[in-house]
């Protein structure tokens, strides 16, 4: 099968599954959200106040990648807040959010507050592009 069916076939799946007016406006204010609450997350780190200065010497991080991380995240986020390019962003987002795990992992931080907080991001980053891209719901089907 030639990728050009294969695409045309996802599109054709997409354009029968049916999704809700309220459903598409749910997923768009989830990913609202966490846009909201990841583009200051990442010029925060640009300014670098204390919390961040301490959270950096906590993770043992040197307090120079900060902007490099800000940076990645800005990136990351805009893909993710580009209709077109939503699906990218969420790919790489899921890639920060595991840094973040591992690195939260790494120091012994509390699991469901610090290990587990980049994870609930992400299942909110996953389930809102889902509700509102008729592709990937035709990608990733949900049985009843």
């Amino acid at each position: 099968m030639s990728s050009t069916s294969q695409v045309s076939e996802i599109e054709q799946s997409a354009a029968r599954v049916s999704s809700s007016k309220k459903g598409v406006w749910v997923g768009r204010a989830l990913s609202g959200l966490v846009v909201l609450l990841l583009i200051p997350d990442a010029i925060i780190k640009f300014i670098k106040p204390a919390p961040v200065v301490d959270t950096f010497a906590h993770l043992g991080l040197p307090l120079s990648n900060a902007v490099t991380l800000g940076i990645l995240l800005l990136a990351c986020t805009a893909l993710y807040a580009i209709p077109r390019t939503s699906v990218l962003g969420a790919i790489l987002l899921t890639g920060y959010f595991g840094g973040a795990v591992a690195t939260h992992l790494r120091v012994g931080d509390p699991l469901f507050s610090h290990i587990l907080f980049p994870t609930y991001l992400d299942v909110l980053l996953w389930l809102g592009l889902y509700l509102r891209d008729s592709r990937l719901r035709a990608l990733i089907p949900l049985r009843s």
